[in-house]
């Protein structure tokens, strides 16, 4: 018997429900907002910490972070506070992840970009102070804390402006989302400001440079990862992988990014 559209909304509302979408939520019990898990929230913190203690460890000496408790201060703790006091945890989702997994991701991908500014500063020859922060990684309130595809830092090299993003793999699986490439190509197009990825494999110890503005569309590394939903990704080539973390870094005009 073909489904009635008039019998199915008397249905819903005989069981208590007006509107199709808190129907679904009702029955697959998204309605439902689990306490967050402060335990383990502090368990991933501590985790965050431990992990960039053994990178600091273990990066050249050159671009080591010399008070390793007042990074963790600025780069770790202090943004979680923040997103705690502005009780934004429980709103973290992602495709269905506990929300103190993803603070987890995220915040081991913010303290990445901190972690990696001495290294960039000499990569770049600029003075540190001078890296500006331009993403829009916000932890001060709800409206504001997201992730998009816009640059983290800015860079004055010369006469060139150059926005700098910084991404940190931890599986070995090293990808560029296509949605980075998308905003690099609009940033040149309306600015003239090219991009540069700086990706952080910390699995493997190395660091590649990509020049994200000047892949073309038709690059043969464009590929789809189905673990990831299908998303079309730039697998990173391994040639790209110009620092090894234990070395000195390499500075710009020793980076093959024309």
């Amino acid at each position: 018997m073909p489904l009635d559209a008039q019998y199915c909304q008397e249905y819903r509302r005989c069981i208590g429900f007006t509107n199709q979408q808190t129907t679904k939520d009702y029955l697959s019990a998204k309605d439902i907002i689990a306490d967050v898990d402060y335990k383990y929230v502090d368990q991933l913190i501590a985790r965050v910490r431990d992990m960039y203690a053994h990178f600091n460890s273990a990066i050249h000496e050159s671009v080591r972070e010399r008070d390793f408790a007042e990074f963790a201060k600025h780069a770790i703790h202090i943004p979680f506070e923040r997103i705690k006091s502005e009780d934004l945890i429980k709103t973290l989702n992602n495709q269905g992840r506990r929300p103190e997994q993803v603070l987890f991701n995220w915040l081991r991908g913010y303290a990445a970009t901190e972690f990696m500014r001495p290294a960039i500063a000499h990569v770049f020859q600029v003075d540190p102070l001078s890296i500006e922060s331009i993403g829009d990684d916000d932890f001060t309130s709800r409206e504001t804390f997201r992730r998009t595809p816009r640059a983290d830092l800015k860079v004055r090299v010369g006469k060139k402006t150059l926005r700098l993003e910084v991404q940190a793999g931890f599986q070995g699986i090293n990808d560029v989302k296509q949605h980075k490439w998308l905003e690099a190509t609009k940033v040149l197009t309306y600015s003239g400001d090219h991009t540069v990825c700086i990706h952080c494999d910390f699995y493997n110890g190395h660091v590649a440079f990509i020049p994200l503005s000047k892949i073309p569309e038709n690059d043969m590394h464009w590929i789809t990862r189905q673990q990831m939903e299908g998303q079309t990704v730039y697998n990173i080539d391994q040639n790209r992988f110009a620092w090894g973390l234990m070395n000195r870094p390499p500075r710009l005009d020793e980076l093959e990014l024309e």
